[in-house]
């Protein structure tokens, strides 16, 4: 989005940085703005957040509201810790109440009184307190007064000229439950739908929005994630990955382990996507942990994100193979974030990774894919959160590494459960294969897109020595299909020497 696409307005900020973002700055000022969305959507949080922007710049506000009482009101914001000065309240009849009072009227319907008193009570207001701001909670209320489509709408578009010409931002607040008022839509300048999706088992409540309408702006479309939490809503708008185009020189990245960068043709290009592929248990985790100590050595900063395995665990593992991570967790050289993925939207994890990667973060290990998948709404969008998210991480050259495990252990049936290989650039495989009595590990790589790579397939070691690449598997076929043949003589795959003093191990000629 360029700057002559929001030309000639100037923008009231709504006091949700993220929603600012979408909006592509703020709502252009002076216009009215139908905020729709069932009960429960956070209307009501949006409304009062937007409201308490414009006093932080002092601009009068008033809440004019028929479905919640100024008490009401001020126990939300104190949910939030918020303090509504400089906002003034205008308490209205409720729809009820009207309908009470339908006896006292006999030569009129009460619907012409009581909408009429009810609207002149927000046109005194606003005579009184010559807001810049101005909220009407809810329609669904004037709705039910009005009884006539005709007279509602006739009320509507009188109110909307009137608070234009004032020089006033209106929101209108409509509990929509599942239909929409397109009258409405039709007078408004813009409008933001609210969403609650529907959880059909387990997790907490996920929440949606999107611009359905901006008059003569750009804005960025699509839905994007939202929470409400303490502070009011968050807004995670929908990652673009277009819009963070840079050119990108391709870097040579080192795990540390020689014969491994030997098998990848030397190292894995910085900007690139790397998924270590295999069953439980087989080293992929291991693998994504050597290159963030290597990271670590060469004073890159590395985000892992969990989401099956808890950071004291995975930091005790590395320990145990001989890579001490207390000292770079401390210093911030390496950051272990748990997801849940029951609680966490993908679009929450994406403006999680693009912040870290805007604080100079150079690694990203997603651990694992298998996690991710559990936080999508449904797995037909999570090749394209996925492609999106690697291609901003790739213009911003970080080295991404995604852990995905596959179905079953040993045999031929090893399958994964999604497939994403096509969207990686480099695909590390991982198998067990069983040899002279002993469950052991291979290692080989199966794509390179940035150039050659080795075709051999090696034995992996982890151990309190650290991770290890060992000989080429040249006496045994079969190891990557599950049908091992072994064809060679019986000797040990990984020898050990003597060396200075202490027991060392060393990798056998292939």
């Amino acid at each position: 989005m360029s700057a002559a696409d929001f030309a000639g307005y100037e923008r009231a900020s709504t006091g949700i940085e993220g929603l600012d973002s979408v909006l592509g700055g703020g709502l252009p000022r002076d216009r009215m703005y139908l905020i729709e969305g069932a009960p429960g959507a956070g209307k009501t949080t949006l409304a009062l957040q937007f409201l308490l922007a414009g006093a932080r710049y002092g601009e009068p506000g008033v809440y004019a509201t028929m479905s919640e009482s100024e008490l009401e009101l001020n126990e939300v914001s104190r949910s939030h810790g918020w303090q509504l000065d400089g906002i003034s309240f205008c308490a209205l009849q409720s729809a009820q109440e009207s309908l009470r009072a339908e006896s006292q009227y006999t030569l009129f319907h009460p619907s012409e009184i009581e909408l009429s008193e009810t609207t002149r009570a927000v046109l005194d207001t606003i005579e009184r307190v010559h807001p810049a701001r101005l909220v009407l909670d809810s329609l669904s209320e004037m709705r039910l007064l009005a009884r006539d489509p005709l007279l509602y709408r006739r009320q509507i578009l009188s109110f909307k000229r009137y608070c234009t010409g004032r020089r006033c931002t209106v929101l209108l607040l409509d509990d929509t439950a599942g239909t929409s008022d397109f009258h409405l839509q039709t007078l408004t300048h813009g409008i933001i739908s609210l969403e609650n999706l529907d959880q059909e088992e387990y997790g907490g409540q996920r929440r949606r929005l999107r611009i359905k309408k901006l008059r003569g702006v750009a804005f960025r479309d699509g839905y994007h994630d939202y929470s409400i939490r303490t502070g009011g809503l968050a807004v995670q708008p929908r990652l673009v990955a277009a819009n963070h185009r840079r050119t990108q020189v391709l870097e040579l990245v080192g795990s540390g382990l020689p014969e491994l960068d030997a098998l990848l043709g030397g190292g894995i290009e910085r900007g690139t996507g790397t998924l270590l592929l295999g069953p439980s248990g087989v080293g992929k985790s291991t693998l994504a942990m050597q290159y963030v100590f290597a990271a670590a050595a060469r004073g890159e900063r590395s985000v892992v994100y969990l989401f099956d395995e808890l950071p004291a665990v995975w930091t005790a593992r590395g320990a145990g193979l001989g890579m001490d991570f207390a000292p770079l967790l401390a210093c911030g050289d390496v950051e272990l974030r748990y997801v849940d993925p029951a609680e966490l939207s993908p679009g929450e994890l994406s403006e999680r990774v693009r912040r870290a990667v805007e604080s100079g973060t150079r690694l990203v290990v997603i651990d694992s894919l298998n996690g991710y998948q559990s936080s999508m709404p449904g797995e037909r969008f999570l090749g394209m959160h996925l492609r999106e998210l690697l291609s901003f991480l790739n213009e911003h050259g970080v080295l991404t590494l995604m852990v995905l495990t596959q179905h079953g252990l040993v045999g031929s049936v090893v399958e994964a459960p999604i497939e994403l290989s096509y969207l990686a650039d480099n695909v590390i495989l991982l198998r067990y294969f069983e040899a002279f009595g002993e469950i052991r590990q291979a290692i080989s790589v199966i794509k390179r897109r940035a150039g050659s790579h080795g075709r051999s397939i090696r034995e992996l070691r982890l151990d309190r020595g650290g991770v290890r690449v060992g000989r080429e598997l040249r006496d045994f076929q079969g190891v990557l299909g599950g049908n091992l043949t072994y064809v060679g003589d019986r000797h040990p795959l990984l020898t050990e020497r003597k060396s200075a003093g202490r027991k060392s191990r060393s990798h056998a000629a292939g």
